[in-house]
């Protein structure tokens, strides 16, 4: 399809049926909520074109009371402003289901992209056996993170999934139940989730979207790419889980969480199973194989509600009983169903999920050095010294003579031969470490699992360090040098299978370096670590940290690995899944099936079809870098300019992110009440901006960069790099969706602001700089423009938030002029975060 048909298709089966539905949503009778669609267009003309004349937020909405309500108190006005945020709320889920029910016709099997695209391409290009070799050992894993970026209580996302059953149907009776539903049902947590909460979230997506659809997209992929000398092996497709283990920076994940999480995780696919089985005996009703199925279902209801353990091998021996007699006997009616769930048995195993451990390396160095002070009394010990005496020791260290975190650290790596037991060793078999820096920090862990008593040989755990900030991804190429020469370590790896995963973090590596430097550095640490693994005969595979916009790493994903060229290891492509990117990009079978297929024959793609764009040369290397380190430097001097902090505290939400109970995570590192910038967040930091409406890490410095170049008459050469390099165009194009979300006009009177009016003329001349230059570059009319879909959505939603955005820097004025009701003005402010993160969903 092309991209006009496209357009046009999102124009009818999108926008016009956003149109009735909102129609039919204005009319509805809700508590106190009523004329709030009639008022709703008023606020939105008010803020359109108040905004263009240069009025305040302040003004706008005072305006809008004047002209279009005879509200006379503060009480009466704070009132109808909770009920149009309450309303948008809504619009935003109503836009999010017709848009998602539209997604299996804007999108078809042959698109480029798709397992089908791909084998036409193969056969045309004879390439087909090369694929089936890429893959033989090709993996693509999703790992689920609990960062709280999504803003739906479950009790919504289940209305928001029948809404858009409804859509798809076009069932007008359902669809006005449901919006009545939506209307009277709340959207905010009363408290914070606790990480628990978090994982059965997520783990009802691993039942009801990602088992059918990965089993599915597994078939899919055998009956396509199998023959007689072919068979596809079953981890091609994984999913990796952080809630309950993710513990770096969040006090209440604890041993006793992770060890509950994990249950879930078991009990979860054993119940998928249970059910998956029921359908398979529907079919299967012949004798001897009905009663095979039978024992092996009675074995799964008691595996699940009296906990007796079940191995994976345990069901796969009851369905190779049952396929042996349904081929010798039953003419192998039905075989295809019981090899399919065979394969999902194969995928999944007892654990459906692998649960990752991750913890702060200063968290560990303080649990290193209470042991050590505990073992061996005071000393100058080096950390070296520390970690290296600690491995040597023989006898099992007591966690219950510790207090706190110490204790609960020992405890939780003491637990990891259980839950792999219960779960199989696929259940848990990573220990990541943040903020790595230095080799302690992977031998420390090391020395946790000696201490706790495992024998070198038990040890069934990768240990993965993960360079996030500049100075981490400066340093990784000699802590792994050193690490890949360390005798210890060199053994642990060979019983690993001579792999070593290493994990990237983007969010905290644009916070810390700026958009185009970090993913420079990211991509050159790739290029260093690939070469590095190669001499030291290491399999390296890279995890990247990456979120939901660009400035978080995310974007166009697909895009991103296809650019990546054969200097960097492509053993398999590994990412973090995190918050509203979890529902918008995966939340139902269709788009997760489609993503998955993206980023499988990205990976694919990358290997067997030879394109120079992939490959940088020498020259534009050059110019990267130079271009990288010109943009760091504009974004370092933003950051130490003394309004950096006190801009976001003050004149953005930052400080609101922890009042909103969406996730369990409190919202900064460290407990000070001074804020410093090495506490921040990645995501209230981006998400800070984003509300700004300024997404000032997606482009800060890098049309700063491209405009040095330019002025030194340079600029042909950046057109070459554009034209010539996938990887820098695909930082041009996703920067450029980070700037197609910016809307400084809602800003505009920061400008005058005697204490802040500077450096809100550093941004906005910066953002004008970087939007004209890239125009330029690119060729376009307008900020994406090779992407009119996207371009739509964002449009629609950003019409649906603008009132939302008046009402949050209406609140904000009011709050920084001490005026009025400051708590109503704080609750103000907090609300509106939901629905403008919610409406924000396609910046993944």
């Amino acid at each position: 399809m092309r991209q006009d048909q496209r357009a046009e298709k999102f124009r009818q089966i999108v926008e016009n049926k956003f149109q009735i539905y909102n129609s039919l949503f204005m009319s509805l009778p809700y508590d106190k909520m009523t004329n709030i669609g009639m008022l709703l267009p008023f606020l939105y003309e008010e803020s359109k074109e108040g905004y263009q004349a240069g009025k305040t937020p302040e003004e706008i909405v005072e305006e809008f009371f004047a002209n279009h309500t005879d509200l006379q108190t503060e009480e009466q006005k704070l009132e109808l402003l909770f009920k149009i945020i309450q309303y948008i709320e809504r619009q935003v889920v109503l836009f999010d289901s017709i848009e998602d029910a539209a997604f299996p016709n804007m999108h078809s099997e042959s698109d480029s992209g798709t397992v089908t695209n791909l084998f036409e391409r193969s056969q045309q290009d004879h390439k087909l056996e090369k694929v089936r070799e890429k893959l033989r050992d090709f993996t693509v894993k999703v790992v689920f993170t609990a960062h709280p970026t999504q803003f739906y209580p479950s009790s919504v996302q289940r209305i928001l999934h029948d809404l858009r059953k409804s859509i798809t149907d076009d069932s007008i009776t359902n669809i006005d139940m449901l919006l009545q539903q939506l209307g009277k049902t709340p959207f905010v947590n009363k408290e914070k989730p606790t990480p628990i909460d978090e994982a059965l979230s997520i783990i009802h997506y691993l039942r009801y979207v990602y088992y059918d659809t990965i089993g599915e997209l597994f078939t899919k992929i055998k009956e396509t790419f199998g023959n007689r000398h072919f068979h596809l092996h079953e981890d091609l497709i994984q999913l990796g889980f952080w809630p309950g283990g993710d513990r770096d920076g969040n006090p209440f994940v604890t041993a006793d969480v992770t060890k509950r999480v994990s249950e879930e995780l078991r009990t979860a696919i054993l119940k998928s199973y249970y059910g998956n089985l029921k359908d398979v005996r529907r079919r299967l009703s012949f004798r001897g194989v009905s009663e095979v199925l039978g024992q092996l279902s009675a074995e799964l209801y008691t595996a699940i509600f009296r906990n007796e353990r079940i191995t994976a091998e345990d069901i796969l021996k009851r369905l190779n009983e049952a396929e042996k007699i349904l081929v010798e006997q039953h003419n192998s009616l039905f075989l295809d169903q019981l090899e399919n769930f065979k394969d999902r048995v194969k995928i999944f195993g007892t654990h459906f999920a692998t649960l990752d451990v991750r913890q702060d390396s200063r968290i560990h160095q303080q649990v290193i050095d209470d042991v050590y002070k505990a073992k061996f009394g005071e000393s100058e010990a080096t950390n070296d010294d520390k970690f290296n005496q600690l491995i040597q020791v023989s006898e099992k260290i007591d966690a219950d003579g510790f207090e706190d975190i110490v204790k609960d650290t020992l405890i939780n790596v003491a637990q990891v031969k259980d839950i792999q037991f219960a779960n199989g060793n696929r259940g848990m078999n990573r220990y990541i470490i943040s903020n790595s820096d230095a080799v302690k920090d992977v031998m420390n862990v090391y020395a946790f699992f000696k201490i706790t008593g495992y024998k070198d040989e038990e040890i069934n755990m990768d240990i993965v360090p993960l360079f996030e900030t500049m100075e981490g991804l400066d340093n990784a190429e000699s802590v792994m040098t050193e690490l890949y020469q360390n005798p210890i370590y060199q053994k642990h790896l060979e019983r690993r299978g001579n792999q070593q995963t290493i994990m990237l973090g983007f969010s905290d590596g644009t916070k810390d370096g700026g958009y185009l430097k970090a993913n420079w550095e990211i991509y050159k640490a790739k290029e260093v670590l690939t070469k590095l693994s190669e001499e030291n005969g290491i399999k390296v595979v890279f995890f990247d940290g990456r979120g939901g916009p660009p400035a978080r790493g995310g974007g166009k994903t697909h895009d991103f690995y296809a650019s990546q060229g054969k200097t960097i290891a492509n053993n398999k492509i590994e990412l973090t899944i995190q918050g509203q990117t979890i529902t918008s990009i995966f939340g139902n079978k269709e788009q997760a099936k489609y993503n998955f297929e993206q980023l499988l024959t990205a990976g694919v793609e990358n290997d067997v079809f030879k394109n120079s764009k992939k490959d940088l040369t020498e020259k534009e290397r050059a110019l990267i870098l130079e271009l990288a380190n010109i943009s760091y430097k504009k974004y370092s001097d933003l950051k130490a300019h003394p309004m950096f902090v006190p801009y976001l505290q003050e004149m953005s939400t930052l400080e609101y992110y922890g009042k909103t109970n969406i996730g369990s995570r409190p919202s900064k590192r460290g407990g000070g009440n001074e804020l410093k910038f090495e506490d921040l967040r990645a995501i209230p930091f981006v998400g800070s901006w984003s509300q700004l409406k300024q997404n000032v890490p997606g482009f800060f410095g890098f049309g700063f960069a491209m405009q040095q170049l330019k002025e030194e008459g340079r600029f042909d050469e950046v057109r070459e790099l554009y034209r010539g390099s996938d990887f820098f165009k695909t930082l041009v194009l996703n920067s450029m969706m980070s700037m197609n979300k910016s809307y400084f006009p809602l800003t505009y009177y920061i400008k005058d602001n005697p204490k802040f009016g500077e450096f809100w003329n550093v941004l906005f001349t910066e953002y004008n700089l970087s939007k004209d230059i890239m125009l330029e570059l690119t060729g376009f009319k307008m900020l994406q423009e090779e992407d009119p879909l996207s371009r739509k959505s964002v449009k629609i939603r950003e019409k649906i938030v603008l009132p939302l955005l008046s009402i949050q820097q209406y609140a904000l004025m009011k709050i920084q002029k001490g005026e009025g009701n400051k708590a109503a003005y704080e609750k103000l402010v907090t609300r509106s975060l939901f629905g403008n993160i919610n409406a924000s969903r396609n910046s993944a």
